[in-house]
């Protein structure tokens, strides 16, 4: 862009001091046209820096998930390829369910065993209720014979005993039904945490995304072990778009501004954004708040550069981004609009010598 600039001023004093001869051309009027573009480009370009800043490193960042099985086994199936495109909800890795079907249907056998006993108690009490009530009204009965003289006091204890005799087996009824309950209760969780584990032999994708390096193989044992993680998911549903600037070529940038970059991975190719948000955090900042005094050593040889949070436009949403790909752009603030031209010109130009391959092997 500077080169056309200075072209189109080469061409207005060829005009003015060459074509034309409207004033002469002396040591006075060299000095002043050699001076003005220098000038000119200068306060332009220092103010494009401000209301059009560029950034020379854009990243493209995607979030990478540990895949962990929750249950270990050993894998049967790895339906997937590296470096392919996998869809939310497809099948990642198999592990052998044996064991835990298994586990399904002994805890399965338990709750109906627990069941079958709930039930069980439920019909002893209900069947030694009319017979309690029974007992109840004979001993009643003999009480009042006794005391009135005509009945025999052996009867009257007879009929208390087996008043008592049934309430003990209705009380050891109702345990039974409450012990049986409580195991209904924990085989439920049981069969519950079993099914849980056996669904967990089968892993599915979490998102949109793809398996940069895959070493999983059938045969290999997977374990539940976090630092033991069995592939790395790369999630390509919200890729991350970071600008990296200095901050004061921040004062302007605010969310919503248009922004535009360009990728290696695209040579040539505009890619238009939105600004985000600015994260507004860097490791300088961070000092560890403890008991002990703080050290500000290396803290000198940090960046302080601000990442600036770009979202890609609606209608480029299908465009693959790479995880780490990485090229430039620029945005443009609410500010200077005039000189937002020059700027995307200056993008645009860059963005076509990315289609030149500088290496000599």
């Amino acid at each position: 862009m500077e080169l056309i600039l200075l072209g189109i001023y080469a061409f207005c004093v060829w005009l003015v001091f060459f074509k034309f001869k409207w004033l002469p051309w002396n040591i006075t009027s060299q000095v002043i046209v050699a001076t003005i573009p220098i000038i000119a480009l200068t306060i332009l370009i220092l103010f494009m820096n401000i209301v059009a800043p560029s950034s020379h490193d854009v990243r493209t960042m995607n979030y990478t998930i540990p895949v962990v099985p929750r249950v270990s086994g050993e894998v049967t199936e790895v339906p997937i390829e590296p470096n392919r495109p996998i869809k939310k909800g497809d099948v990642l890795f198999k592990i052998d369910p044996v064991p835990f079907e298994a586990a399904v249907k002994a805890t399965e056998a338990t709750l109906r065993g627990a069941k079958d006993q709930l039930n069980n108690a439920a019909n002893k009490k209900e069947s030694l209720t009319p017979r309690i009530d029974l007992a109840k009204k004979r001993v009643e009965q003999f009480t009042a014979l006794s005391a009135a003289g005509a009945g025999k006091r052996a009867d009257l204890e007879q009929a208390q005993s087996d008043l008592g005799n049934l309430q003990s087996e209705f009380l050891a009824a109702d345990a039974t039904e409450s012990q049986a309950r409580a195991q209904i209760s924990k085989s439920e969780a049981d069969v519950i945490n079993a099914k849980y584990d056996l669904d967990g032999c089968v892993h599915l994708a979490p998102a949109n995304g793809r398996v940069a390096n895959l070493a999983l193989r059938p045969g290999v044992r997977a374990t539940t072990v976090a630092a033991n993680a069995v592939m790395s998911f790369i999630q390509e549903d919200d890729p991350w778009i970071l600008a990296f600037y200095h901050q004061n070529e921040l004062r302007y940038v605010e969310p919503g501004n248009e922004a535009e970059i360009f990728l290696e991975t695209y040579p040539g190719r505009i890619i238009k954004c939105k600004v985000d948000s600015s994260m507004w955090a860097t490791a300088q900042g961070q000092m560890p708040i403890s008991g002990f005094v703080g050290t500000t050593a290396g803290l000198g040889l940090l960046s302080d550069r601000i990442a600036v949070r770009l979202l890609v436009e609606p209608k480029e949403k299908d465009l693959f981004l790479a995880t780490g790909a990485v090229g430039a752009g620029a945005i443009y603030t609410e500010h200077g609009k005039i000189i937002h031209i020059v700027r995307k010109v200056f993008v645009r130009v860059s963005a076509k010598l990315d289609w030149f391959v500088l290496k000599l092997h």
